[in-house]
């Protein structure tokens, strides 16, 4: 029987799956070099792929907890912005089905911009409902930061369409008709907290880009809001925008006319 080539065997090798698969047994007796190379190649992406299967089935730990309690809307509740010098705080809820599938998501934070925004499409097309909201520099000021946060949290729960009877919430406690579990480091530890946690990261992304264009000197679209050496440089030379918080210093300390 004549020998597949290397290209034949490289798409024979895209389509299995399962470890056990005879043809991976046939050509480990291939002695070219290639054909080996591939297999290791398939080996290490069949290792890595386990990996995030296996992280994704921990992730679902609290989902797994509370279905198993009786509930089945379970929201994740997490937000982004905390800390900038500029923009809106946004917090997101999403409610994912019991057979979401998504290896690899993880806190906005430990993801490339590319994959977050891959898997907030995702989310988007596949999650029960999604909710997004924000509070802006001005209310921020007005009422702080950790109570602009709450509300943010509990405006994207009263916003969603379709009602939760369990929240899953990444570290505050939120006064809440619904029952509900806080979560230290909940984007890192549950798939609808780590859900919600791209979703808002990637809505306060854009919107922050978006500033970037009516306001060039403060590069918003690169720093986020963030007080980088280049964002506080620019509010040393141009002064602030409507959309920096006057609360939060070094701005506080400065003087604006």
């Amino acid at each position: 029987m004549e020998k597949r080539s290397i290209k034949q065997i490289e798409h024979i090798l895209m389509t299995i799956e399962d470890d056990s698969h005879p043809f991976l047994l046939e050509i480990k007796g291939d002695g070219r070099k290639g054909v080996q190379n591939l297999l290791l190649r398939w080996e290490k992406q069949k290792e890595k792929a386990d990996g995030l299967k296996n992280k994704f089935y921990e992730m679902n730990y609290f989902e797994r907890k509370f279905r198993n309690q009786g509930y089945k809307l379970i929201a994740g509740i997490d937000e982004v912005g905390r800390g900038p010098l500029a923009g809106p705080v946004v917090a997101a809820a999403v409610i994912l089905s019991e057979d979401f599938f998504l290896p690899g998501l993880d806190d906005s934070k430990k993801l490339s911009e590319k994959k977050r925004e891959e898997y907030a499409s995702f989310i988007q097309k596949n999650a029960i409902s999604i909710s997004v909201a924000m509070i802006g520099p001005l209310e921020i000021d007005q009422i702080n930061i950790y109570e602009a946060t709450k509300k943010a949290m509990l405006s994207a729960v009263e916003s969603l369409k379709q009602k939760p009877d369990f929240l899953l919430i990444d570290a505050m406690k939120l006064d809440t008709p619904y029952s509900s579990e806080s979560i230290i480091k909940g984007d890192a530890k549950s798939v609808s907290i780590a859900a919600a946690s791209i979703v808002a990261k990637v809505t306060r992304d854009r919107l922050m880009k978006d500033l970037g264009k009516s306001y060039p000197p403060y590069h918003f679209e690169q720093n986020m809001g963030y007080g980088t050496k280049e964002h506080l440089q620019a509010i040393e030379n141009y002064g602030i925008t409507p959309y920096h918080r006057k609360s939060f210093a070094p701005i506080k300390e400065m003087v604006f006319e």
